[in-house]
């Protein structure tokens, strides 16, 4: 029988040991030394920045030192604020090894060599017990289990105790937030256990910064969500995450990428938007498996150039930055179906944006771009443009070829933009256009083949053709206007108009053309409008009175914008009025008539 001043003196121990508050798991004492390493790295690194600060000319020598000072002892008490819940997670672990230790020395008083097990049972010692432990002296069995199937008041059978997924423990001040020990505990955890999706979205208290160099242990995790958080610095071993195939780190206070951001070659969808970057590295080229780019609302003046290297791209926002032109190279990133550019300071568009042949979404609000690139043209499956906010003069007609455009938002150029192209009604799919706050009077006729509009914006327009009372009954009455105005101009013309008017007026303008023939000036237009006395004339760009120079019949033809001839002849417009003391020097002076293709006497 053991003595009973040695029970006494054994269970005091033992309710010491059962006093200490619950030990810390292996994960958690690695995710601290990970966690001081980082802060020790953090604090090096903000001291060199502070040594490498220049001192202003204005400023004394002596306030200069002071205030580097103030600087590197503000950093030394940020790297103690970090460290200080892993270094108490370590200084706990270390006190246990010290318990390890006195416990197993207690074992050996009362266990003599002849005693053997038996004997330290006798007193309170369980069996098969090894203080020594395989880590930091740690021994899951030093204790005996309790009634409630904890080891000495802290669950260790079920892995660590803060498994990913599970309830963590509080962050102090705020119940729902993360400590940066908890954070790396976490990342331990889930390196352990093969997590595959971690979500720390508005998670880490807003004193973190950054995160632990352990972050690269998280080699098996394809889903990466740091989103809504403080963090100002990615830690290099980011870019061993080599199985990451999506990154969320938006509305952080990112202000650059490290290099090894680009070893990240798995990685298909990137949102950066809302942070503070000023520039990106080349080496994002890299990442050629990227199909989802969102760098919105940063800082950035430019792109680089190998951006043209993301072949697998199809949707790119860059709104909100500072950019003044998009790189040439965009034009090799063919699979990009989104393109949005809102709010920047572009001029212009590169005329490679014409290879983009699978873009759908093009939109540039509020920009300062002049005008659109001819190449467009080849967008022949856009469905949206916005291009509402410029600086916009005139839309090309070729945009006319992309007929597939379902929504298309000109407005609030404002004294810039005075008209639609003439071809238009080729927009056959187009259901919402938007003509707000610019100086357009006149629509063209061939508005009225836009059988699909449902949603016209004309407001703050100056329309008279059609007029405010119409626009305001909606798309299609407008449609309608306009193609009644284009039936009644024919139907006056065929069936009102006195023929020696119209022979007479062929006559003067065939006579005068004909006359400058003779003196063998000849000159090639290649495209045009038809300008006029427009006080008097009225000019129809679809119906055009004709006159063969070899037969002299005069012909009526119906000409679709922007057309060509393939003969040469000269074109005179119909109007419905003609003076008779027309002086034929006022028409020559007065009177334009220009095509595409052809080739027109002009004196």
């Amino acid at each position: 029988m053991a003595n009973p001043s040695v029970l006494e003196a054994v269970e005091e121990i033992m309710r010491i040991y059962r006093s200490l508050p619950p030990r810390p798991s292996i994960e958690e004492v690695e995710a601290a030394v990970a966690v001081i390493k980082s802060a020790d790295a953090e604090e090096e690194a903000r001291m060199r920045e502070i040594g490498r600060i220049q001192k202003p000319p204005d400023v004394p020598d002596e306030l200069f030192l002071v205030l580097q000072e103030a600087r590197k002892n503000q950093a030394l008490l940020q790297g103690r604020e970090q460290r200080r819940d892993a270094m108490a997670v370590v200084d706990l672990d270390r006190r246990f090894q010290v318990f390890d230790e006195l416990v197993q020395r207690a074992s050996k008083v009362v266990s003599p060599e002849d005693g053997g097990e038996r004997g330290a049972e006798e007193v309170g010692f369980k069996p098969g017990f090894d203080v020594a432990g395989p880590r930091f002296g740690r021994s899951l069995s030093l204790i005996g289990k309790e009634k409630d199937g904890k080891l000495g008041g802290t669950d260790f059978s079920n892995g660590p105790a803060y498994p990913f997924n599970s309830e963590l423990p509080s962050a102090a001040g705020d119940p729902s937030k993360l400590s940066l020990i908890q954070v790396a505990s976490i990342i331990e955890s889930s390196a352990k256990n093969g997590i595959g999706v971690i979500d720390l979205q508005g998670k880490l208290l807003d004193q973190i910064e950054w995160l632990p160099v352990s972050l690269g242990k998280l080699q098996e995790v394809t889903e990466l969500n740091l989103s809504e958080n403080r963090i100002i610095t990615l830690p290099p071993s980011v870019g061993s995450l080599k199985a990451l195939t999506k990154l969320d780190v938006h509305s952080n206070q990112l202000s650059s990428l490290p290099d090894s951001f680009a070893e990240l070659s798995n990685l298909v969808d990137l949102d950066l938007h809302a942070n503070r970057l000023k520039s990106l590295p080349s080496s994002i080229g890299n990442l050629t498996n990227l199909a989802n780019l969102d760098i919105s609302s940063n800082e950035l003046s430019s792109l680089p150039d190998t951006l043209g290297n993301l072949t697998n791209l199809q949707r790119l926002n860059v709104e909100t930055n500072n950019l003044e032109e998009l790189p040439y190279t965009i034009g090799s990133c063919t699979a990009l179906v989104e393109l949005r550019v809102d709010f920047n300071q572009l001029k212009a568009l590169p005329e490679a944006v014409g290879k983009l042949e699978n873009m759908e979404i093009l939109t540039l609000h509020y920009n300062r771009v002049k005008s659109l690139p001819t190449t467009m043209a080849s967008l022949t499956k856009l469905k949206e443009l916005d291009v509402s906010f410029n600086e916009l003069e005139s839309i090309p007609e070729s945009l006319c070829f992309a007929t597939s455009l379902v929504k298309l938002d000109v407005g609030r150029n404002f004294a810039d933009l005075r008209a639609l192209p003439r071809s238009i009604g080729n927009l056959e799919m187009l259901e919402e256009l938007d003509i707000s706050s610019n100086q357009i009077r006149v629509l063209p006729d061939s508005f009225r083949l836009l059988s699909k509009l449902r949603v016209f914006n004309a407001d703050e327009t100056p329309l008279e053709i059609p007029p405010r009372n119409v626009v305001k009954l909606g798309a299609q009455a407008v449609v309608q206007y306009m193609a009644d105005l284009v039936e009644g101009k024919t139907n006056s013309i065929q069936q009102t108009e006195p023929v020696r008017q119209r022979r007479g007026l062929c006559f003067c303008l065939c006579s005068l053309f004909q006359s400058r023939k003779k003196s063998g000036k000849e000159s090639t237009v290649s495209s045009g409008t038809f300008s006029g006395w427009h006080q008097v004339l009225k000019y129809n760009p679809r119906r055009l009175h004709s006159q063969d120079d070899e037969d002299n019949n005069n012909l009526e033809k119906e000409v679709d914008a922007p057309f060509s001839l393939d003969t040469e002849l000269v074109f005179v417009a119909l109007w419905d009025e003609f003076p008779e003391d027309l002086d034929l020097s006022l028409v020559a002076n007065k009177v334009e008539i220009e095509f595409q293709n052809t080739t027109m006497v002009m004196n």
